[in-house]
């Protein structure tokens, strides 16, 4: 088979699963609106018709099993067009079931294998509703557990490329003999056997098995492609041909610099085709950036359904209200938002939200009000969280922080409100008594905060005790340029996120004041302690240290002490392959050619504080 038939046959797959996936967003938040409003006939349409385009392209890329179990959920819907049943919180758990099975599905199709049948329980509540009487009792499933939708890359060693083509192509290529039919078709027909059904009564089926065969595994690896605006590749197009142009003035000025005219005409015309090729190649670069930019939306579409889930599960009621989907984001950083966002919307439903009773007590309506939203605030996309819930009280976090060890008393004594609420980020806290499956564990605000870190954004907590939580997440637009300060200590020039820079502070050695054994500064009214950067690189101090960044990371505050700073600068961040100096998490270079080591601050801090004023300006010898 041709490399290019493989590539097709990829791409058939990829183009399906990237728009069945988008299409059943859309149906579980029609799902989830349909059951707040059952009369909806439009959205029971809208409903219908998006199981049956789901169907259609399972059909055509052969997954029998993910038909069955679409036409059964099309079914039921059908019934429900007709007025032969009404919609009722019991079918509305069985449709959303099928809908989270067919979810499992597109998983198993991402990570390249074919997904099992589908399990007897869910067929069995789905035979129940569609073929018992008008509003008979169905009886409902557990709620389902949120789902985070990872992918996983295939393993290509399993694939059984001759046997995919034919499933795709209808034929088997040429030179290969003909795959017998495999156990999947068999299990498929003993289940339409067993509901009493034959295959020709679905004419999708017959069709489908008519002119394709069944495969053991199909090819979808991990998405890998994007969807631009061809007017965005335009603009790219057209700056890629204005550079072209102002690389041929340039190389015109240097054939007249080499044969000897540095006169004053010619280094003026140097410099402006030196500037205008400097302002094409910012334009270009923003351009690029755009073609990775996506509406956020695609990552929001998924939340009401864990929202609706989790709430029904906890005996709750939560409205979850979006705004700003259209906000647009770097593609990697929307795929890398999923579990941070999944953790904070599971932690306000669980923690941040009474129960009816509570919020009856308190005069508050039974159902909670959930926001979720995003938008640009000049170079960053904001995103908040928010709930009208119970708050959370900074004086229980201090005592809990204190009852695990995590802080000592004093500590917990001369902390403010607004820093005892990021307690909540440190490893293994929690405020809950018991353990269950939603929470207890003390990893989920530690998940987010390391994560968001390594996004290069940080998070914000707000909450007023008895009116509800807000969490605010500040993201840089892109990851693939990272804006940074330029720092140096002896000759060797280092980069750190600007997004964690506050100020630049000069050091003067009578300002720093030794507490506890630990040299600090005080600044702002606030004293700050001072970290060494060559103590913590383990590097000789030759020198005093001059100037002090003053750092905010997610969890706390500090002065970085170094010896001077170059600057602001925009970077691209190369990894270093053979050698992974501590604390470094990789380089760029400068604009003079030299090497500019990109620190991993994460790591660094990880070190306890232990400069006292006396290391801090003790030079080696």
């Amino acid at each position: 088979m041709s490399e290019s038939a493989f590539h097709d046959m990829d791409e058939l797959l990829q183009d399906f699963l990237t728009e069945a996936s988008e299409l059943l967003s859309e149906v579980e938040n029609q799902l989830v609106a349909l059951e707040k409003h059952p009369g909806d006939r439009a959205l029971l349409n809208d409903i219908f018709r998006g199981f049956h385009t789901i169907k259609g392209g399972a059909g055509f890329v052969n997954v029998t099993e993910l038909v069955t179990l679409c036409h059964l959920a099309e079914s039921l819907l059908d019934r429900l067009r007709n007025g032969d049943m009404v919609v009722d919180a019991a079918i509305m758990d069985v449709i959303l079931e099928a809908a989270a099975a067919v979810r499992e599905m597109f998983a198993d199709l991402s990570r390249g294998a074919r997904p099992a049948a589908v399990e007897a329980a869910i067929v069995a509540r789905l035979e129940s509703a569609l073929h018992g009487p008008a509003n008979a009792h169905v009886s409902r499933p557990a709620p389902p557990a949120p789902r985070s939708g990872r992918s996983f890359a295939p393993n290509e060693k399993d694939l059984d490329w001759a046997a995919l083509y034919e499933a795709v192509a209808g034929a088997a290529p040429q030179g290969q003999s003909d795959p017998a039919p495999l156990a999947a078709a068999a299990a498929t027909d003993r289940r339409d056997a067993l509901h009493g059904r034959r295959a020709g009564d679905d004419p999708d089926v017959e069709a489908m098995r008519a002119g394709r065969r069944e495969t053991d595994r199909v090819v979808a690896p991990v998405e890998s492609t994007i969807r631009v605006d061809t007017t965005r590749l335009d603009q790219v197009l057209n700056l890629s041909g204005e550079i072209g142009l102002a690389k041929n003035r340039l190389n015109c000025l240097r054939t007249d610099l080499v044969q000897g005219k540095i006169d004053a005409d010619t280094v003026r015309q140097l410099d402006k085709a030196v500037s205008h090729l400097d302002l094409l190649v910012g334009d270009l670069q923003n351009a690029v950036m755009k073609t990775r930019m996506q509406p956020v939306g695609r990552l929001f579409q998924r939340y009401p359904r864990v929202a609706r889930d989790l709430a029904r599960q906890l005996g709750k009621r939560v409205e979850l209200e979006i705004s700003g989907e259209d906000t647009e984001l770097d593609k990697t950083m929307i795929e890398d938002l999923s579990d941070p966002l999944i953790h904070l919307l599971r932690n306000a439903v669980d923690h941040g939200i009474e129960t009816l009773e509570e919020r009856r007590s308190q005069g508050k309506p039974d159902t909670a009000l959930l926001r979720l939203s995003a938008e640009q605030v000049g170079d960053q996309i904001v995103i908040q969280i928010s709930d009208d819930g119970r708050g959370i009280r900074p004086d229980v976090l201090r005592r809990k922080a204190v009852q695990k060890h995590l802080i000592d008393a004093d500590s917990a004594a001369n902390m403010a409100d607004q820093e005892a609420l990021k307690l909540i980020f440190l490893p293994g806290f929690s405020t809950k008594e018991t353990i269950s499956d939603l929470s207890g564990r003390g990893v989920g605000m530690d998940v987010v905060k390391t994560n968001i870190q390594k996004l290069n954004g940080r998070i914000e907590i707000d909450s007023v005790v008895g009116q509800g939580s807000r969490f605010t997440i500040h993201l840089p637009l892109t990851v693939a340029i990272l804006p940074v300060l330029v720092i140096q200590l002896g000759e060797q020039p280092f980069a750190v996120p600007l997004s964690l820079v506050r100020e630049i502070v000069p050091i003067r050695s009578e300002e720093v004041q030794e507490v506890s054994g630990r040299a600090t500064m005080m600044i702002r009214d606030k004293m700050l302690p001072v970290r060494s950067l060559a103590c913590m690189l383990g590097w000789p101090l030759l020198k005093p240290p001059a100037y002090g960044v003053l750092m905010q990371s997610a969890l706390c505050a500090f002065v970085l002490a170094v010896d001077g700073f170059v600057g602001r600068d925009d970077v691209v961040i190369k990894p270093l392959e053979d050698i992974k100096p501590k604390g470094v998490a990789g380089a760029t270079l400068s604009g003079d050619g030299s090497v500019v080591l990109v620190l991993d601050l994460e790591q660094l801090l990880t070190e306890p504080l232990r400069e006292t004023r006396e290391d801090l300006f003790r030079l080696a010898a």
